[in-house]
């Protein structure tokens, strides 16, 4: 009986993944520009943090794209 109790409490739920498709991808947007700060402002949080992945979804090439003019808009002062 206790083992059967335990299966229960081990079961996960199973979560559905949905496939984000990369907006820079899909405008064909090759470059970022770090002196563009009202794109830059939708891939931060409101204190300033870069978003990840998994919640921009953006590809692999383009969040580090992102993250380096977020980076560099900083040192300028660009961005807070």
């Amino acid at each position: 009986m206790a083992k059967k109790m335990l299966a229960q409490r081990r079961k996960r739920r199973q979560r559905t993944l949905i496939k984000k498709n990369c907006r820079l991808c899909e405008n064909k947007i090759e470059c970022i520009d770090f002196k563009d700060a009202e794109v830059l402002r939708k891939f931060q949080t409101e204190k300033g943090k870069i978003l990840p992945r998994r919640i921009t979804g953006n590809c692999n090439v383009h969040q580090k794209l992102v993250a380096d003019a977020i980076k560099k808009g900083r040192e300028l002062s660009l961005i807070f």
